[in-house]
């Protein structure tokens, strides 16, 4: 079991905190999800150092540095950020100590450093050195054994934020105890990603809606003509996605919005059916857009979920991945779903069963209560 920074004693949570965020998005909004952890980390804290990353860099990229970031988090908490521009430890440890009481750093880019990537103990050892204990509040980039999600929680004792509790808490409960009946949209630009999510739920979701690239690609295998659509190219994984077909509680689109022989978006027809089942839903999963919302024409398809969700206020819905909550931010619909995620790809994950590094850790954590340090 994850240990939880709301069911610890502030005691315990005094000195030098280690907070792992995710700022890798476009905009801010996993920023803001993050201040209620940093606000309760800031009263018993002596110290709060954040860990990030950006972008997948090969070495430095001024681009993805995370100085900008800083600026703007400061703006939003109201507080000074201290950018730490390097990874010399030794520097960093001694900046720290000399400190005053309240103050935050930010270290540079994770990714920038050998190591991160790799899950190296080496490196999650050094991260471990700064402080005093270590918080995890990146949900987004817990399917990831890197070494500040993982091998960092070997040398501190090592907990849950409000967020990553919650996100985990919630989406266990759809997982296992789903009121009925549960529909699960499934959409975008990639096929096999969701093919793990089709095959774990399919004998608890009562229906799976289907739109973007997996509905493409399955209404290709079943001899639709999708001219130069965006489909799943991997041999392996169009078999697997055949196999698909046959279940009973799938529901493929009936007509699309093309342009050429392309299709961008989920037809008229195929929308009132999707807002029918809908309607009769008590639990929804929403992850992939399933039409190219980029163009006005084309977010058709997915304004009409969102629309439905709206209208069935006995719905719990849970809505993830980054294009479809950016869809959701430029249509001002989010307030329509009960409860959105931080996580795109770690969502999926979680969806499909399998195990988040980022959750065995704090587990493992939680299990042993190690304190070994440094």
């Amino acid at each position: 079991m994850m240990k939880l920074i709301e069911k610890t004693p502030k005691e315990k949570l005094e000195g030098v905190g280690l907070l792992r965020l995710d700022f890798n998005s476009e905009d801010n909004w996993r920023m803001k999800a993050a201040l209620p952890t940093l606000r309760y980390l800031s009263g018993p804290a002596r110290v709060l150092v954040i860990l990030s990353h950006k972008g997948r860099p090969i070495g430095f990229s001024k681009n993805l540095s995370l100085k900008k970031v800083a600026e703007n988090l400061g703006k939003l908490l109201h507080r000074k950020i201290t950018f730490i521009p390097h990874f010399n430890f030794e520097l960093i440890k001694h900046e720290i100590s000399r400190a005053a009481d309240g103050s935050i750093f930010m270290l540079e880019n994770l990714r920038f450093i050998p190591g991160e990537e790799t899950n190296s103990a080496e490196l999650g050892k050094k991260l471990a050195s700064l402080g005093d204990y270590y918080v995890n509040e990146a949900f987004a980039v817990s399917h990831r054994a890197h070494a500040s999600v993982s091998a960092i929680t070997r040398y501190l004792p090592s907990y849950a934020g409000l967020g990553m509790a919650r996100e985990a808490l919630v989406l266990c409960e759809v997982m296992n105890a789903p009121k009925k009946p549960l529909v699960v949209i499934l959409g975008g630009g990639k096929a096999g990603d969701k093919l793990g999510v089709l095959k774990f739920l399919r004998n608890r979701a009562d229906k799976f809606l289907l739109g973007g690239a997996p509905a493409n690609t399955l209404s290709m295998l079943e001899g639709v003509k999708v001219g130069k659509s965006l489909v799943e190219g991997d041999k392996k994984r169009l078999k697997a996605l055949k196999a698909i077909l046959a279940y009973r509680n799938l529901i493929l689109p009936i007509d699309f919005r093309r342009s050429g022989n392309s299709i961008f978006d989920i037809g008229p027809h195929t929308e009132e059916i999707f807002a029918g089942e809908i309607k009769k839903a008590k639990t929804l999963i929403w992850n992939g857009p399933v039409g190219y919302f980029e163009e006005a024409a084309f977010a058709k398809g997915s304004l009409a979920i969102a629309r439905a969700v709206k209208k069935n206020n006995k719905l719990f819905s849970i809505v993830g991945g980054g294009e479809t909550v950016a869809f959701l931010k430029k249509y001002k619909m989010t307030g329509a779903f009960s409860f959105i995620s931080t996580g795109g790809g770690a969502m999926l994950d979680f969806l499909a069963g399998k195990k988040l590094p980022g959750i065995v850790a704090l587990e493992k954590n939680g299990k042993t209560n190690r304190t070994q340090k440094k």
